[in-house]
């Protein structure tokens, strides 16, 4: 009997330096091998933000090994689901890939920074990973 395809999700933000590398890195604590899972940004940094590795570690996940990537259109027309992360990443739909924007908690706004902000960015990141996941899970049956 043939295995069903795994789905396969890209997580994008603008530097892929926080958010989508937080978001891939739950997901993939989440859904161990049942989901591809992949990140990018629209225009990436140089380097991951220590803060989102940093509060990452505080819950299990490494992502110690990850550096920001380019979105790659190739990728973007073999994943199932697209989702960017945050208001600022524009990406153009591609036909038969579904797109989703998470307009993430920005603690920033409220004045709050640091590593309390990123705390509260990987939470609200973290909540919408598990409602993806059982979701995934629940298609998959």
């Amino acid at each position: 009997m043939n295995q069903p395809a795994k789905p396969a999700v890209l997580f994008v933000c603008v530097k892929n330096a926080g958010k989508s590398q937080m978001a891939a890195g739950l997901m993939r604590k989440a859904a161990g091998n049942a989901v591809d899972v992949y990140s990018a940004g629209t225009n990436p940094g140089d380097d991951l933000n220590a803060l989102s590795a940093e509060v990452l570690r505080e819950v299990g996940v490494d992502i110690s090994d990850q550096k920001p990537k380019p979105l790659d259109p190739e990728l973007l027309r073999h994943v199932d689901l697209v989702i960017t992360l945050g208001r600022e990443a524009r990406i153009v739909p591609i036909p038969g890939t579904q797109f989703e924007n998470w307009d993430t908690d920005e603690p920033s706004e409220r004045g709050v920074d640091g590593i309390e902000r990123m705390r509260l960015v990987r939470d609200d990141i973290a909540s919408r990973v598990a409602q993806l996941t059982s979701q995934l899970e629940s298609d998959a049956k």
